[in-house]
Protein backbone atom coordinates (compact mmCIF):
# COMPACT_ATOMS: atom_id res chain seq x y z
CA UNK A 1 0.00 0.00 0.00
CA UNK A 2 2.68 2.16 1.01
CA UNK A 3 4.48 1.59 -2.41
CA UNK A 4 1.21 2.43 -4.16
CA UNK A 5 1.46 5.60 -2.52
CA UNK A 6 4.41 6.67 -3.42
CA UNK A 7 4.49 5.65 -7.35
CA UNK A 8 0.61 7.54 -7.64
CA UNK A 9 2.44 10.79 -5.83
CA UNK A 10 5.60 10.52 -8.33
CA UNK A 11 2.39 10.17 -11.26
CA UNK A 12 0.32 12.80 -9.64
CA UNK A 13 3.51 15.07 -9.77
CA UNK A 14 4.87 14.28 -12.87
CA UNK A 15 1.09 15.18 -14.26
CA UNK A 16 1.37 18.29 -12.39
CA UNK A 17 4.42 19.13 -14.16
CA UNK A 18 2.95 18.79 -17.83
CA UNK A 19 -0.04 20.41 -17.00
CA UNK A 20 1.30 23.79 -15.62
CA UNK A 21 4.10 23.32 -18.60
CA UNK A 22 3.11 26.38 -21.48
CA UNK A 23 2.29 25.70 -24.97
CA UNK A 24 1.14 27.47 -27.57
CA UNK A 25 -0.08 26.93 -31.26
CA UNK A 26 -0.10 30.10 -33.73
CA UNK A 27 -1.83 29.83 -37.34
CA UNK A 28 -0.36 32.65 -39.42
CA UNK A 29 0.28 33.33 -43.11
CA UNK A 30 0.17 36.25 -45.82
CA UNK A 31 -1.61 36.64 -49.15
CA UNK A 32 -0.12 38.48 -51.81
CA UNK A 33 -2.25 39.67 -55.02
CA UNK A 34 -1.59 41.89 -57.70
CA UNK A 35 -1.77 43.13 -61.53
CA UNK A 36 1.39 42.97 -63.34
CA UNK A 37 2.46 43.69 -67.20
CA UNK A 38 5.89 41.50 -67.18
CA UNK A 39 8.51 41.78 -69.85
CA UNK A 40 12.13 39.88 -68.94
CA UNK A 41 15.01 40.97 -70.48
CA UNK A 42 14.96 38.31 -73.49
CA UNK A 43 11.89 37.03 -73.35
CA UNK A 44 9.88 37.33 -76.39
CA UNK A 45 6.53 38.96 -75.54
CA UNK A 46 4.69 40.78 -72.88
CA UNK A 47 2.52 39.18 -70.35
CA UNK A 48 -0.08 40.27 -68.54
CA UNK A 49 -1.28 38.68 -65.55
CA UNK A 50 -3.24 38.50 -61.94
CA UNK A 51 -0.27 37.59 -60.04
CA UNK A 52 0.31 36.07 -56.69
CA UNK A 53 3.48 36.73 -54.93
CA UNK A 54 4.85 39.91 -55.68
CA UNK A 55 5.85 41.82 -52.77
CA UNK A 56 6.03 38.51 -50.79
CA UNK A 57 5.48 34.95 -51.67
CA UNK A 58 2.31 33.74 -50.08
CA UNK A 59 2.21 31.04 -47.77
CA UNK A 60 -0.23 29.46 -44.70
CA UNK A 61 1.44 28.37 -41.72
CA UNK A 62 1.33 26.73 -38.32
CA UNK A 63 3.61 27.13 -35.83
CA UNK A 64 4.32 26.38 -31.89
CA UNK A 65 6.14 25.93 -28.93
CA UNK A 66 6.16 24.25 -25.38
CA UNK A 67 8.04 24.99 -22.31
CA UNK A 68 10.01 22.38 -21.19
CA UNK A 69 12.63 21.96 -18.09
CA UNK A 70 15.18 24.49 -17.25
CA UNK A 71 14.31 27.50 -19.61
CA UNK A 72 13.98 24.42 -22.69
CA UNK A 73 11.61 25.09 -25.39
CA UNK A 74 10.76 22.30 -27.78
CA UNK A 75 9.24 24.36 -31.42
CA UNK A 76 7.64 23.31 -34.55
CA UNK A 77 6.87 24.95 -37.81
CA UNK A 78 4.84 23.46 -40.84
CA UNK A 79 4.44 26.69 -43.60
CA UNK A 80 3.76 25.67 -47.43
CA UNK A 81 3.92 28.47 -50.21
CA UNK A 82 0.76 28.89 -52.27
CA UNK A 83 -0.35 30.54 -55.63
CA UNK A 84 -3.41 33.29 -54.62
CA UNK A 85 -4.60 34.02 -58.22
CA UNK A 86 -5.18 29.90 -58.79
CA UNK A 87 -4.76 28.47 -54.90
CA UNK A 88 -2.60 25.83 -56.26
CA UNK A 89 -0.12 24.84 -53.45
CA UNK A 90 3.73 25.72 -53.78
CA UNK A 91 5.44 28.27 -55.91
CA UNK A 92 5.24 26.82 -59.06
CA UNK A 93 4.08 23.11 -60.07
CA UNK A 94 5.48 20.29 -58.10
CA UNK A 95 6.96 22.53 -55.76
CA UNK A 96 6.79 20.41 -52.40
CA UNK A 97 3.93 20.80 -49.55
CA UNK A 98 5.95 21.91 -47.05
CA UNK A 99 8.85 24.08 -48.82
CA UNK A 100 8.49 27.35 -46.68
CA UNK A 101 9.38 25.03 -43.33
CA UNK A 102 8.55 21.62 -42.05
CA UNK A 103 11.47 21.26 -38.92
CA UNK A 104 10.92 20.83 -35.07
CA UNK A 105 13.47 22.34 -32.55
CA UNK A 106 15.07 22.99 -29.05
CA UNK A 107 16.31 26.24 -27.86
CA UNK A 108 17.10 27.61 -24.59
CA UNK A 109 20.26 29.26 -23.55
CA UNK A 110 22.55 26.88 -25.33
CA UNK A 111 20.82 28.29 -28.57
CA UNK A 112 18.69 26.50 -31.44
CA UNK A 113 18.99 23.29 -32.58
CA UNK A 114 16.49 22.41 -36.03
CA UNK A 115 16.21 19.65 -37.89
CA UNK A 116 13.82 19.27 -40.91
CA UNK A 117 13.33 21.71 -44.27
CA UNK A 118 14.19 25.37 -44.02
CA UNK A 119 16.15 28.53 -45.02
CA UNK A 120 19.57 28.10 -46.65
CA UNK A 121 22.23 30.08 -45.21
CA UNK A 122 22.24 32.81 -48.06
CA UNK A 123 18.16 33.57 -47.42
CA UNK A 124 18.30 35.71 -44.19
CA UNK A 125 21.69 37.78 -45.70
CA UNK A 126 19.79 38.55 -48.80
CA UNK A 127 16.03 38.97 -47.72
CA UNK A 128 17.53 41.22 -44.87
CA UNK A 129 19.70 43.44 -47.19
CA UNK A 130 17.67 44.56 -49.72
CA UNK A 131 14.96 47.45 -49.51
CA UNK A 132 12.41 44.74 -51.41
CA UNK A 133 13.00 41.93 -48.78
CA UNK A 134 11.68 38.62 -50.10
CA UNK A 135 10.14 39.43 -53.14
CA UNK A 136 11.13 36.79 -55.96
CA UNK A 137 8.99 38.86 -58.69
CA UNK A 138 10.38 42.37 -58.20
CA UNK A 139 13.68 42.65 -56.04
CA UNK A 140 16.67 42.66 -58.29
CA UNK A 141 19.37 41.22 -55.84
CA UNK A 142 16.52 38.34 -54.97
CA UNK A 143 16.04 37.77 -58.81
CA UNK A 144 19.77 37.67 -59.67
CA UNK A 145 20.35 35.00 -56.82
CA UNK A 146 17.26 32.70 -56.82
CA UNK A 147 14.77 33.08 -59.65
CA UNK A 148 15.82 31.84 -63.19
CA UNK A 149 14.90 33.82 -66.45
CA UNK A 150 13.24 32.91 -69.29
CA UNK A 151 9.56 31.98 -70.30
CA UNK A 152 9.65 28.59 -70.22
CA UNK A 153 12.20 25.96 -68.58
CA UNK A 154 13.10 25.14 -72.14
CA UNK A 155 13.75 28.93 -72.96
CA UNK A 156 16.05 30.30 -70.00
CA UNK A 157 17.72 33.01 -70.63
CA UNK A 158 19.51 33.45 -67.17
CA UNK A 159 20.07 30.48 -64.47
CA UNK A 160 20.65 31.57 -60.72
CA UNK A 161 23.93 32.49 -59.36
CA UNK A 162 23.02 30.84 -55.88
CA UNK A 163 22.65 27.11 -56.19
CA UNK A 164 20.69 24.87 -54.13
CA UNK A 165 17.58 26.83 -53.78
CA UNK A 166 16.74 29.61 -50.75
CA UNK A 167 15.69 26.26 -49.11
CA UNK A 168 17.25 23.22 -47.94
CA UNK A 169 15.86 19.96 -47.20
CA UNK A 170 17.15 16.92 -44.39
CA UNK A 171 18.86 20.08 -42.79
CA UNK A 172 20.42 20.19 -39.37
CA UNK A 173 20.94 24.10 -38.15
CA UNK A 174 22.29 25.33 -35.00
CA UNK A 175 21.86 28.76 -33.85
CA UNK A 176 23.99 30.82 -31.79
CA UNK A 177 22.54 32.86 -28.50
CA UNK A 178 22.87 36.63 -29.75
CA UNK A 179 26.07 38.29 -28.69
CA UNK A 180 26.00 41.74 -28.41
CA UNK A 181 24.05 41.88 -31.39
CA UNK A 182 25.43 39.27 -33.20
CA UNK A 183 24.10 35.72 -34.13
CA UNK A 184 25.31 33.38 -36.20
CA UNK A 185 23.58 30.21 -37.97
CA UNK A 186 25.53 26.97 -39.18
CA UNK A 187 23.65 24.91 -41.81
CA UNK A 188 24.24 21.12 -42.67
CA UNK A 189 22.46 19.11 -45.47
CA UNK A 190 22.64 15.66 -45.72
CA UNK A 191 22.71 14.93 -49.46
CA UNK A 192 21.28 11.39 -49.41
CA UNK A 193 22.72 10.74 -52.62
CA UNK A 194 22.48 7.08 -53.64
CA UNK A 195 25.87 5.60 -53.70
CA UNK A 196 27.68 8.99 -52.75
CA UNK A 197 27.84 9.95 -48.97
CA UNK A 198 30.17 12.67 -49.30
CA UNK A 199 27.95 14.82 -51.37
CA UNK A 200 26.41 17.54 -48.48
CA UNK A 201 25.32 21.02 -48.55
CA UNK A 202 27.37 23.17 -45.33
CA UNK A 203 27.41 26.90 -44.88
CA UNK A 204 27.21 29.44 -42.36
CA UNK A 205 25.95 33.05 -41.76
CA UNK A 206 26.22 36.18 -39.37
CA UNK A 207 23.81 38.20 -38.80
CA UNK A 208 24.64 41.94 -36.59
CA UNK A 209 22.44 44.51 -35.57
CA UNK A 210 23.19 47.32 -33.04
CA UNK A 211 21.48 50.85 -33.60
CA UNK A 212 20.97 51.92 -37.16
CA UNK A 213 24.17 49.65 -38.07
CA UNK A 214 22.95 46.20 -39.73
CA UNK A 215 25.99 43.75 -40.98
CA UNK A 216 25.86 40.59 -42.35
CA UNK A 217 27.89 37.31 -44.46
CA UNK A 218 27.56 33.86 -45.43
CA UNK A 219 29.25 31.13 -46.95
CA UNK A 220 27.93 28.05 -48.80
CA UNK A 221 29.36 25.16 -50.12
CA UNK A 222 26.60 23.61 -52.06
CA UNK A 223 26.45 19.92 -54.15
CA UNK A 224 22.90 19.09 -54.20
CA UNK A 225 19.99 20.97 -55.23
CA UNK A 226 16.55 21.60 -53.62
CA UNK A 227 13.95 20.35 -52.44
CA UNK A 228 14.86 17.34 -54.38
CA UNK A 229 18.52 15.99 -53.55
CA UNK A 230 20.80 14.41 -55.81
CA UNK A 231 19.93 16.15 -59.01
CA UNK A 232 22.10 18.24 -61.18
CA UNK A 233 23.03 21.56 -59.17
CA UNK A 234 20.85 24.18 -61.57
CA UNK A 235 18.84 24.14 -64.68
CA UNK A 236 20.55 22.75 -68.28
CA UNK A 237 19.33 25.86 -70.25
CA UNK A 238 20.45 28.00 -72.91
CA UNK A 239 21.97 30.98 -72.38
CA UNK A 240 21.14 34.05 -75.11
CA UNK A 241 23.84 33.39 -77.71
CA UNK A 242 26.20 29.94 -77.70
CA UNK A 243 24.87 27.75 -75.12
CA UNK A 244 26.16 26.81 -71.40
CA UNK A 245 25.97 23.77 -70.19
CA UNK A 246 24.69 24.84 -66.62
CA UNK A 247 23.95 20.92 -65.86
CA UNK A 248 27.48 19.57 -66.10
CA UNK A 249 27.83 22.26 -62.64
CA UNK A 250 28.32 19.90 -59.89
CA UNK A 251 29.69 22.18 -56.65
CA UNK A 252 29.27 26.10 -55.54
CA UNK A 253 31.46 27.88 -53.24
CA UNK A 254 29.40 30.91 -52.25
CA UNK A 255 30.87 34.39 -50.19
CA UNK A 256 28.62 37.06 -49.41
CA UNK A 257 28.85 40.50 -47.37
CA UNK A 258 26.11 42.92 -46.83
CA UNK A 259 25.47 46.18 -44.50
CA UNK A 260 22.66 48.44 -44.02
CA UNK A 261 22.75 52.16 -42.45
CA UNK A 262 19.07 53.78 -41.48
CA UNK A 263 19.51 57.76 -41.09
CA UNK A 264 15.83 58.08 -40.42
CA UNK A 265 15.24 59.96 -43.47
CA UNK A 266 16.59 57.04 -45.64
CA UNK A 267 18.11 53.42 -45.00
CA UNK A 268 20.81 52.12 -47.23
CA UNK A 269 21.60 48.73 -48.46
CA UNK A 270 24.47 47.67 -50.07
CA UNK A 271 25.45 43.86 -50.95
CA UNK A 272 28.73 41.91 -52.76
CA UNK A 273 29.16 38.36 -53.48
CA UNK A 274 31.30 36.00 -55.10
CA UNK A 275 29.92 32.28 -56.44
CA UNK A 276 32.66 30.24 -58.01
CA UNK A 277 30.84 27.08 -59.69
CA UNK A 278 33.45 24.02 -60.33
CA UNK A 279 32.75 20.82 -63.08
CA UNK A 280 34.35 17.01 -63.31
CA UNK A 281 36.22 18.92 -66.01
CA UNK A 282 38.16 22.26 -66.16
CA UNK A 283 35.49 24.36 -67.23
CA UNK A 284 34.29 26.66 -64.30
CA UNK A 285 32.35 29.73 -63.71
CA UNK A 286 32.05 32.48 -61.72
CA UNK A 287 29.69 35.21 -60.64
CA UNK A 288 30.15 38.72 -59.04
CA UNK A 289 26.96 40.10 -57.81
CA UNK A 290 26.64 43.84 -56.76
CA UNK A 291 23.52 45.64 -55.18
CA UNK A 292 23.03 48.76 -54.09
CA UNK A 293 19.08 50.14 -52.95
CA UNK A 294 17.55 52.42 -50.29
CA UNK A 295 14.33 52.49 -48.33
CA UNK A 296 12.53 56.25 -47.86
CA UNK A 297 9.55 56.91 -45.44
CA UNK A 298 7.17 59.31 -47.55
CA UNK A 299 3.66 59.79 -45.90
CA UNK A 300 2.10 56.56 -45.09
CA UNK A 301 4.71 54.40 -46.85
CA UNK A 302 8.22 53.92 -48.68
CA UNK A 303 9.81 54.40 -51.54
CA UNK A 304 11.84 51.73 -52.54
CA UNK A 305 15.09 51.00 -54.90
CA UNK A 306 17.25 48.54 -55.94
CA UNK A 307 19.94 47.53 -58.34
CA UNK A 308 21.82 44.59 -58.69
CA UNK A 309 25.02 43.87 -61.32
CA UNK A 310 25.84 39.96 -62.00
CA UNK A 311 29.08 39.45 -63.89
CA UNK A 312 29.26 36.19 -65.30
CA UNK A 313 32.63 34.39 -66.46
CA UNK A 314 34.83 31.41 -66.85
CA UNK A 315 35.57 28.95 -69.51
CA UNK A 316 31.93 27.11 -68.98
CA UNK A 317 30.42 30.37 -70.78
CA UNK A 318 33.25 31.21 -72.51
CA UNK A 319 32.17 35.16 -73.59
CA UNK A 320 31.08 37.05 -70.63
CA UNK A 321 28.06 37.30 -69.94
CA UNK A 322 26.06 40.39 -67.67
CA UNK A 323 23.11 41.35 -66.24
CA UNK A 324 21.47 44.42 -64.65
CA UNK A 325 18.47 45.20 -63.13
CA UNK A 326 16.55 47.94 -61.19
CA UNK A 327 13.39 48.45 -59.33
CA UNK A 328 11.28 51.64 -58.11
CA UNK A 329 8.12 50.96 -55.93
CA UNK A 330 5.95 52.88 -53.57
CA UNK A 331 4.47 50.71 -50.56
CA UNK A 332 1.52 52.33 -48.89
CA UNK A 333 0.69 50.79 -45.47
CA UNK A 334 -3.18 50.47 -44.94
CA UNK A 335 -2.59 49.23 -41.19
CA UNK A 336 0.45 47.28 -39.66
CA UNK A 337 -0.40 44.08 -40.97
CA UNK A 338 -2.09 45.28 -44.91
CA UNK A 339 0.21 47.44 -47.93
CA UNK A 340 -0.74 48.14 -51.22
CA UNK A 341 2.42 48.53 -53.57
CA UNK A 342 3.02 50.31 -56.93
CA UNK A 343 6.53 48.81 -58.74
CA UNK A 344 8.49 49.71 -61.97
CA UNK A 345 11.28 47.33 -63.11
CA UNK A 346 13.71 47.44 -65.73
CA UNK A 347 15.92 44.46 -67.07
CA UNK A 348 18.86 43.83 -69.41
CA UNK A 349 21.11 40.56 -70.15
CA UNK A 350 23.56 40.41 -72.23
CA UNK A 351 22.86 40.27 -76.14
CA UNK A 352 18.89 41.07 -75.21
CA UNK A 353 17.27 44.41 -75.56
CA UNK A 354 16.30 46.06 -72.29
CA UNK A 355 12.63 45.03 -71.00
CA UNK A 356 10.25 46.56 -68.20
CA UNK A 357 7.64 45.31 -65.79
CA UNK A 358 4.81 47.60 -63.96
CA UNK A 359 2.83 45.87 -61.06
CA UNK A 360 0.37 46.88 -58.24
CA UNK A 361 -0.95 44.68 -55.88
CA UNK A 362 -2.07 44.32 -52.29
CA UNK A 363 -0.30 42.27 -49.24
CA UNK A 364 -1.78 41.24 -46.23
CA UNK A 365 -0.50 39.40 -42.95
CA UNK A 366 -2.54 37.16 -40.81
Amino acid sequence: MKKMMVLTGIFASLGAGYANAQSSVQINGLLDVGVASMKNSGDTQRTSQLKSGGMSTSYFGIKGSEELADGVKAEFALAGFLRGDTGESGRFSGDTMFTKDANVALAGSFGRVQLGRGNAPGTLPVFMFNPFGDSFTYSPLVLHSYVPSGETFARRNWVTSNAADSGWSNEVVYSTPIFNGLKANLYYQFGEVAGDNSKKNIGINFLYANGPLGLTAFYQDAQVSNPGSGSALVDATGSLGTPVKYNSINRQKGYFLGASYDMNIVKWFATYQINHDDTNSVADMRDRIFSLGLSAPVGNGKVLFDYANTQRTGSLVGADLKRDTSALAYDYFLSPRTDVYFVFMSDKVTAADRASSVGMGLRHKF
